[in-house]
């Protein structure tokens, strides 16, 4: 066969001309009939040059998408940027270039980039969420959702970054600190925006049930959620006027509520402190607190501390006056933030009493630990619930609060409403203004968008830049005509991404966020991937959003995403990549020198998706061999026999023609079940260099119509991860396009073997092969490879450690 130069670079321009001069990838939203399936991958923070872990992302989706078109569906896979927000921001501060130009050239790089990569996007509906045409519905959502009571302002202890100058949501604080910058996080009290997700607390428990997403994302949000049942029980403190609830699983224990404790996040600390004798030591504390780590802080094993407050709770089941204390081991984000601190019945409690010298009370009976967390009799509680068991107590107990107005059953969560204003400029304004009369007042849906202006100093302040725009902040009210000024809050980034999947299935409507006919024939998402580091935030959210907007009749579905897949982490020499540890990988270098295919095929061969794996430049090399090695096969069958149809041979084949076929069909059932099954992309790219290198073992010795369909099966089975080899092989030999053509079934009767090639090694090497019965044992394989001449001459005189057998595949004499 003659020699060929693979050159991918000019393989893939000329595909993705072709692709975007046909308009290859776009999908109209006119019913034709044909089964639909939507397929969406994250959208990115367009803040500087895509990295690895976007290549692999949008490697997953097209691979998914291709496959899903090749079976017969009309494939929706969309691309657009989330572009405000913090990284974009950050990124323009860090630069001195104004964040809209800034991430308008990101964006630039990252459509160049995926264009370089021959993604099969539908371009037609691409946009940023900071451009006003899709941030106008952003706002309009908000809007929907104020008129229905789901967003509302108020004074709130809230999560303060000093670096970033903004408020930050509970969980975009990890222990203590900035999850963007790193930086402790401090406590203020400030008038907040926020969504009343919790009224969705029990739906977006419940409906987890309903989506095909990985087992440790659903366990994720069900701990976030965090649902509990028992009571909120009110204490009342008589120095202040102040009534404090809180929430407990074990209201049978309240006789037993010696003092009372909060968390240092909690947002009376400061104010019972004040003017008392420990209002410096409780400030000092609670700024020390929030620089811990919060699973240090709920660590058992942890040497309690704490500051009284220098005030008193009356227990409302005896009339007691306890203590108040705050003290590290409670968390603001269970129940109220307080706690009736029980040390007779729990371990924690016990351990603040003894360390602080408090009373420690046994309210139930029957164990012998110190604090005991088990079930008895009550004793010292009261004449009337004494010698009940506990939990029989328990209902009773919850019976006499509430008669008594002192408390009522209830059902905690962890989750907490969503605090979505921002202290920032590059974010969608609120579509509020404040008017001396009428108060809060919404902007009407014909005013929309408003339209955030340009300033020149957008660095953050401690307020919003927005509030020094003072021709933009003073306005009219809707209401009266009279003076009005504008919030100078922005909306969190989240809230963007919260509901950009539902636009890309209407982009192009000027008049509505969609039509609800299309949006319903897309909705939910099929197939959604991304990483894993979004299983809290970004999904609850998009939950919550889809949920909301059902129930205001806006849509039919009732989940974002029908089926989640989280893809892990690239790393190198075993370490997550960083810019500060300097291994980062940029995509531009390695599409540069092998081909946007090699690049892509590399990323999903390196192994399986949702695992991370580390990268290696020899890896690239093979597979970057592996591509040539079936462009120039392709080329050579093609020179010698020219375009013909994909047939197979006309004749029963037999012989190396036989095998030849079954390896092609073996090829297609592998890649089709693991494309279908379980996204295991690494094994189906493997089989397909399975089928690639018996082509050329054979290619001698079968006839040219044998050849001809193994080598345009593996072109076939290899386009959705390397499209443009793909694409050029297999119209060498067919004169086909191949992602016109239906995805190829596998002949099972060719899989069905009489005689199969067991392969013989000793300590792996591989030293001979033998045709063996497909239906033999373990132990007729074992002793057939024992007699072959060449495993004889390397296990002679050796002892035998072990021998692997793999039936109709392999046996392995491990030997030293």
């Amino acid at each position: 066969m003659a020699e060929h130069r693979y050159e991918p670079h000019e393989i893939e321009r000329k595909w993705q001309a072709i692709w975007e001069s046909e308009r290859t990838w776009e999908v109209p939203n006119e019913d034709d009939g044909t089964p639909r399936s939507y397929v969406l991958e994250m959208l990115p923070y367009p803040s500087g040059e895509p990295h690895m872990g976007h290549l692999k992302n949008y490697s997953v989706g097209d691979a998914v998408a291709h496959f899903r078109r090749r079976n017969g569906m009309r494939v929706l896979h969309p691309m657009g940027y989330d572009a405000f927000g913090l990284p974009a921001e950050n990124n323009a501060i860090k630069t001195g270039v104004h964040p809209r130009k800034a991430t308008e050239d990101s964006i630039a790089s990252f459509q160049r980039q995926f264009r370089s990569w021959g993604i099969s996007i539908d371009w037609s509906r691409e946009f940023g969420t900071h451009e006003p045409r899709y941030y106008r519905w952003t706002q309009w959502i908000f809007l929907k959702l104020f008129e229905r009571g789901l967003a509302y302002r108020k004074e709130a202890a809230v999560n303060w970054c000093p670096k970033d100058a903004t408020v930050l949501a509970n969980e975009q604080v990890i222990d203590g600190h900035c999850e963007r910058c790193g930086t402790a996080v401090e406590l203020r009290q400030l008038e907040q925006w926020f969504f009343r997700i919790t009224d969705y607390a029990d739906r977006l428990l419940d409906d987890l049930a309903t989506i095909d997403w990985p087992q440790h994302v659903v366990t994720m949000q069900r701990n976030w959620i965090g649902r509990s049942e028992g009571a909120e029980v009110t204490f009342s403190s008589p120095e202040t006027g102040v009534d404090y609830s809180v929430f407990t699983t074990r209201p049978d224990t309240l006789f037993g509520a010696t003092f009372f404790v909060m968390a240092p996040e909690h947002p009376d600390v400061l104010r019972l402190a004040a003017g008392t004798e420990h209002e410096q030591a409780v400030r000092d504390y609670v700024n020390g607190v929030l620089n811990e780590n919060r699973e240090d802080r709920a660590d058992t094993e942890r040497t309690k501390t704490g500051v009284p407050l220098g005030r008193t709770v009356i227990n409302p089941v005896n009339g007691e006056a306890i203590p108040m204390y705050v003290a590290d081991y409670v968390l603001m984000e269970y129940g109220t933030g307080a706690i009736m601190a029980v040390p007779g019945h729990d371990e924690r409690d016990f351990d603040f009493a003894t360390q602080f010298g408090l009373e420690i009370r046994r309210v139930v009976g029957g164990g012998e630990e110190l604090p005991y967390p088990g079930d008895g009799p009550l004793v010292n509680s009261s004449p009337e619930f004494d010698g009940l068991n506990n939990r029989d107590a328990l209902e009773q107990i919850v019976d006499w609060l509430d008669r008594e107005g002192k408390g009522h059953r209830s059902i905690n969560y962890r989750l907490r409403d969503w605090l979505l204003s921002r202290q920032r400029y590059w974010g969608a304004p609120i579509p509020i203004v404040y008017c001396d009369e009428h108060g809060i007042v919404p902007v009407p849906e014909a005013d929309l968008p408003v339209e955030l202006p340009d300033i020149e100093d957008f660095a953050p302040q401690g307020r919003s830049p927005l509030a020094s725009a003072e021709d933009w902040v003073n306005t009219t009210c809707p209401i009266c005509g009279g003076p009005a000024r504008r919030e100078t809050d922005t909306m969190d980034t989240f809230v963007d991404s919260s509901w950009y999947y539902l636009r890309y299935t209407d982009a192009g409507n000027d008049d509505a966020a969609w039509d609800a006919k299309i949006l319903d024939s897309w909705m939910p998402v099929d197939q959604y991937i991304g990483g894993v580091e979004h299983a809290i935030l970004h999904l609850m959210y998009a939950r919550f959003f889809v949920k909301a907007l059902a129930d205001l009749d806006l849509m039919e579905a009732q989940e974002p995403f029908k089926a989640l897949f989280t893809q892990g982490m690239i790393t190198r020499d075993g370490a997550k990549m960083s810019k500060n540890k300097g291994n980062v990988i940029s995509p531009i270098g390695y599409v540069e020198r092998y081909g946007a295919d090699t690049a892509r095929s590399y990323v999903l061969f390196i192994g399986p998706p949702d695992q991370d794996a580390d990268w290696s430049d020899e890896g690239v090399e093979g597979v970057h061999r592996f591509l040539a090695r079936l462009w120039r096969l392709g080329t050579d069958v093609a020179e010698q026999n020219g375009r013909q149809p994909l047939l197979g041979p006309l004749e029963p084949p037999e012989g190396d023609d036989l095998e030849l076929m079954r390896k092609a069909h073996w090829a297609i059932d592998k890649v089709t079940n693991d494309m279908a099954g379980r996204f295991a992309f690494n094994t189906a790219i493997a089989a397909v260099m399975e089928l690639v290198n018996e082509a050329y073992r054979r290619r001698d010795t079968v006839n040219a119509a044998t050849l001809h369909f193994a080598t345009a099966t593996a072109a076939s089975l290899i386009f959705p991860f390397a499209p443009h080899t793909a694409a050029e092989v297999y119209e060498a030999l067919t004169g086909d396009r191949v992602w016109e053509t239906h995805w190829p079934d596998a002949d099972l009767s060719l899989l069905e073997r009489d005689v199969v090639e067991i392969v013989v090694q000793v300590n792996g090497k591989v030293r001979d092969r033998v045709q063996a019965a497909a239906a033999s044992t373990r132990e007729e394989l074992e002793a057939m490879a024992r007699l072959r001449p060449n495993v004889v001459a390397h296990i002679d005189g050796k002892q035998i450690v072990k021998v692997v057998v793999v039936p109709s595949k392999l046996v392995n004499f491990v030997v030293r």
